[in-house]
């Protein structure tokens, strides 16, 4: 399988520990974090534009009770999501940032949490079951926050025992998978919070996961170098387990299509499986550099790695190659 790399473009990550700070919203639109500001980055006309800046006084335009009677000023951003038209971002001291892409103005700012140990570690958009939009939000308070992307209301929120490191909601918003500082992880109701399963088999934290777009596979990344993969149907074990070379699993996507899944480690390496072969096929990018976020384009052609080095700090573009008509190597 060969690698295609058509764009490089330089930029500036700062993150003391790297969380999805890029997303591509189409083959030819991506969002990255560039010291205090997001910027979109246009790929044809190879431009950029900034959409948020958090050096400066965040004043939203949306007033509701979540609303913070002061402008949050100075954040850092630990995490964030672009998806839907909505930019959501997460700051170190519990901040929670939206915006729409489409207008000057923050539509909504708070801090979720004034303990101490607040980071956001991970923040997202999705469906719920009845198809309206959710905003969800998982802080080192060991607690999960669910906002109405309408009004930006806090509608629920469930603790666990230990610091909560990444959660995501399968494609049909019924379930959630809980990932954070313990080797086991949780599979629960999204609207209750109620654990229906526990998921043993890693012997670390837990960092990142992620839903095949059909609803039936987990896929979970760990401390312990894995990545592990489960079938919902049957939880008692891993089916699959995917090894990287040296870190961590921070980073993991399926393409819309469900035909690949990204796996990222915290330096060096993404490696990307062919799932139609049973995650048999596989390739891997060998680049320098902590990694600050993977993306899939929507339409799976595309692939960008965020690369976070005061050096040589990119953003990686790769192409899925055709031959006659037919896949011929991944990207």
């Amino acid at each position: 399988m060969v690698l295609v790399v058509v764009t490089n473009l330089p930029a500036t990550f700062f993150c003391l520990k790297l969380r999805n700070l890029l997303w591509a919203t189409s083959k030819h639109d991506v969002y990255l974090l560039q010291n205090s500001s997001v910027m979109h980055w246009f790929a044809l006309c190879k431009r950029s534009k900034e959409v948020l800046n958090v050096a400066r006084p965040i004043v939203p335009t949306t007033k509701c009770l979540q609303s913070l009677p002061e402008p949050l000023s100075r954040v850092q951003i630990s995490t964030m999501c672009v998806k839907d038209n909505l930019l959501v971002a997460g700051g170190f001291h519990g901040e929670l940032i939206c915006k729409y892409l489409n207008q000057q103005d923050v539509a909504f700012s708070t801090k979720v949490t004034m303990e101490e140990n607040a980071i956001t570690n991970s923040v997202d958009i999705c469906n719920s079951p009845s198809g309206s939009k959710w905003v969800i939000i998982s802080n080192n308070d060991a607690q999960i926050r669910f906002y109405d992307a309408t009004n930006f209301v806090c509608f629920n929120q469930f603790r666990f025992p230990w610091s909560v490191n990444n959660a995501s909601v399968s494609p049909n918003g019924k379930l959630m998978a809980v990932l954070g500082d313990s080797a086991e992880c949780l599979v629960s109701e999204s609207h209750t919070g109620k654990v229906i399963s526990t998921l043993k088999g890693h012997s670390d934290y837990s960092f990142a996961s992620a839903w095949h777009p059909d609803g039936r596979i987990l896929a979970t990344g760990n401390q312990d170098t894995t990545c592990r993969l489960w079938d919902i149907r049957n939880m008692s074990q891993s089916f699959e387990v995917l090894k990287g070379n040296m870190g961590a699993i921070r980073g993991l996507k399926f393409s819309s299509d469900g035909r690949f899944m990204a796996m990222a480690e915290p330096a060096d390496f993404v490696h990307i499986f062919d799932t139609k072969s049973w995650y048999e096929k596989a390739q891997e990018i060998d680049l320098f550099g902590e990694i600050a976020g993977i993306s899939f384009s929507p339409d799976t052609e595309g692939l960008f790695i965020g690369v976070a080095d005061r050096m040589y700090g990119s953003v990686l573009e790769f192409n899925r190659r055709h031959h006659n008509g037919n896949l011929e190597a991944i990207y």
